[in-house]
This record gives structure tokens, C-alpha cells and sequence, in this order.
């Protein structure tokens, strides 16, 4: 590559050999160091069309391959977050010229009046089409270069192990009657499980082996059947609706059938905060405690990551308080409540 002046006009040109072809590009510029950028950016643009595999589309056409290439392969949650993606002005630019200016300016644009964990769901989007867009082989690498921003983190809510059975109890009493069985099933399953609400709705009787006291997911988000021990006080609460083949709920329900029913019992028990998902964080959070490895925890909620499962586990306060007081004891500290050891050394009056 070379980048050269030209007398006449005083600008600076790039000249360089790319796929066998001879190509000359103005830079538009009279300064030698924004030439120099400029040039570098030109030759690595036209290195990535020669290598690329496949044609370089706009934003909005790489999204509606990867909606037609992944249809039957991610959740309906994902699909729909992705087909109702707005794109903010970057739809028609082709996916090479989408640069950090550009995504930046973007950003600004949708993060009006949202939330930084929503403006980092939106990145995280588009981060995907330009990773998918590498893969076919579209552009090598991403031509933005955007951070997520900065999200403090606020403690998850996790179902204290006293309150189980009432919060359950409760659960039932506030769902209509009848729903009542299929709220509590779908709510055990969760909590005994670590089952997602979908996991749930779609549990089905062939899918428990009696025997063995064990659980396959049979359809399940990552399309993994896992199986699962099944614990002995969910066995005797299901068997009195014991069948062969089935919904074990009994018929389908939507998305979001369990949701009034924990809200309901969140009022009466008072534990706001709980939700569908969180009753599968409370059964990871529980398990942790038990001192169950994280890759058997892993393996029943049905992660690919350790890194993913690592996220559900919350820290116990009680646990915390265990180990300050152990702490306390090793330096003595430990019984005065005054801060001061409990055997101070004695000093010698000379």
C-alpha cells in the first residue's frame, strides 16, 4: 500500500494490489496524518469485499437472513427480540460502513429515555448480526468498536427456604380455582426442578420416569434433553395425579400463566421481587448452599457455560455472617462486642 500526494489537486491518494487487481482511491484530504488513516481504512475495506465469501448487505437484510436462518433453531423469546430489533437509522447501511461513528450516534438515539440494561440489549443484538455476519463470511471482523455501559448491580431476590411452602400455599389460594392444580404443579416443578416457566407448561408425564425417580426435559430452550432427579416430596405430591402420557398441567396454558399467582403469593408472604425466573434461582441458589458443584448445577438448569450458571447463584447472607464470625474467632475478636481482642497482651510497668 502506498499513499502518495497529488501535485496538482494536493491530495493525497492510496494505492495498493488487492485479489490480483491494481486499485487508486482519493482520500480526500490535503493532511498527511488523516491520509494515513483514511488509506489504511480504504485497503481493509477492499481486503474484506475480496475475501469475503458472501456479498456485504445493509444492517436491516442481515437481520432478515438470520430470522429465516434461525427460525427453528432459537427460543420465541429470542426470534421476537431480534424481529422487533429497531435499528435506529442503521436498517439501509451496508454492514461494512456501519462504524463506530455510526453506532455511537445510534445508541444515542434509542437510548432515550430507556434504561442502560435496555440500550445494552440492543448492542448485544447487533453484536450478534455482525457475529453471524462473520461467520458466512459477509465482513472478517466488526467495524464498530462500542462498550456496553456500566449497570450497577442490584441484588436478585431468592425465596427464603422457611417461606416455601407457605409462599406455595398462598400461590394457590390466589390463582382461580380452577387453575389451581396447574398453577401449583407448574410452580413445583420450578422450584423442585429449576424448570423455566416454558419447561413447565410443557412438562409432560412420559417425560418422568417413576422408577428411577427421574425427570427429561424433553423440549427445553437449548434444544438439550437433560435429566433431572426428581425429589421425593414432588414424586408423592405429583403421583396423586399420576398419568401415562400428557401435559402433566393437564392442557396447554400461555406465557406468563403462573404470573398473578406469584404475585399474589409475593403480597401475601410478603417477598416482592419473586418471579418465575427467580423461583429458578432460588432452586440454584438452594443446591449451591447444599454444596452441590456447580457442574451438576449446571447440568439440571440446563446451561452450555459454567459462566451462565454462575449468574443464578446468589450469596446467602446467612452464610456471610457464618464466615465473619469464623473470621472474628481467628483474630480474637470474637464474645466482647467492643472490638478488642479477647485476651489483650499485658504491657510491663518498668
Amino acid at each position: 500500500m502506498r499513499v502518495a500526494k497529488d501535485p496538482q489537486s494536493g491530495f493525497y491518494f492510496v494505492r495498493f494490489t488487492v485479489g490480483g487487481k491494481r486499485q487508486q482511491h482519493s482520500t480526500k484530504t490535503k493532511i498527511k496524518g488523516q491520509a494515513d488513516a483514511i488509506a489504511q481504512r480504504i485497503y481493509q475495506n477492499a481486503r474484506i469485499r475480496a475475501e469475503c465469501r458472501e456479498p456485504i448487505q445493509a444492517v436491516g437484510k442481515v437481520r432478515e437472513m438470520w430470522l429465516a436462518a434461525h427460525d427453528k433453531t432459537v427460543s420465541a423469546g429470542h426470534w421476537k427480540n431480534v424481529s422487533t430489533w429497531d435499528p435506529c437509522g442503521l436498517d439501509k447501511l451496508l454492514l461494512d460502513h456501519c462504524g463506530t461513528a455510526s453506532v455511537e450516534l445510534a445508541i444515542k438515539k434509542f437510548a432515550e429515555g430507556r434504561a442502560p440494561i435496555t440500550v445494552n440489549g440492543w448492542l448485544r443484538i447487533l453484536n450478534l448480526l455482525g457475529g453471524w455476519a462473520i461467520q458466512r463470511g459477509m465482513i472478517l471482523t466488526l467495524p464498530w468498536r462500542v462498550k456496553m455501559q456500566k449497570i450497577q448491580k442490584t441484588p436478585r431476590k431468592t425465596l427464603p427456604v422457611s417461606q416455601v411452602q407457605d409462599w406455595i400455599s398462598a400461590a394457590e389460594v390466589t390463582a382461580l380455582k380452577s387453575n389451581r392444580w396447574a398453577i401449583g404443579a407448574a410452580i413445583r416443578l420450578m422450584i423442585g426442578l429449576g424448570l423455566r416457566e416454558q419447561e413447565a407448561l410443557g412438562a409432560r408425564w412420559e417425560w418422568l420416569d417413576w422408577e428411577r425417580k427421574t425427570y427429561t426435559v424433553g423440549k427445553a430452550k437449548g434444544f438439550e434433553a437433560r435429566v433431572i432427579p426428581v425429589p421425593a416430596w414432588l414424586v408423592i405430591w405429583l403421583e396423586s395425579r399420576k398419568a401415562d402420557l400428557g401435559l402433566i398441567l393437564g392442557e396447554k396454558h400461555p406465557a406468563g400463566f403462573t404470573r398473578k399467582a406469584i404475585y399474589g403469593a409475593n403480597q401475601a408472604c410478603g417477598t416482592p421481587g419473586i418471579s418465575a425466573h427467580r423461583l429458578r434461582g432460588t432452586f440454584a441458589t438452594l443446591h449451591s448452599e447444599a454444596g452441590t458443584p456447580i457442574q451438576v448445577i449446571q447440568h439440571m438448569l440446563g446451561h452450555k457455560s459454567p459462566t451462565t450458571t454462575m449468574l443464578y447463584l446468589e450469596v446467602h447472607l446467612k452464610q456471610a455472617e457464618e464466615q465473619q464470625a469464623k473470621v472474628a474467632e481467628r483474630m480474637g475478636m470474637a464474645g466482647n462486642g467492643r472490638g478488642e481482642p479477647e485476651n489483650p497482651p499485658q504491657r510491663s510497668i518498668s
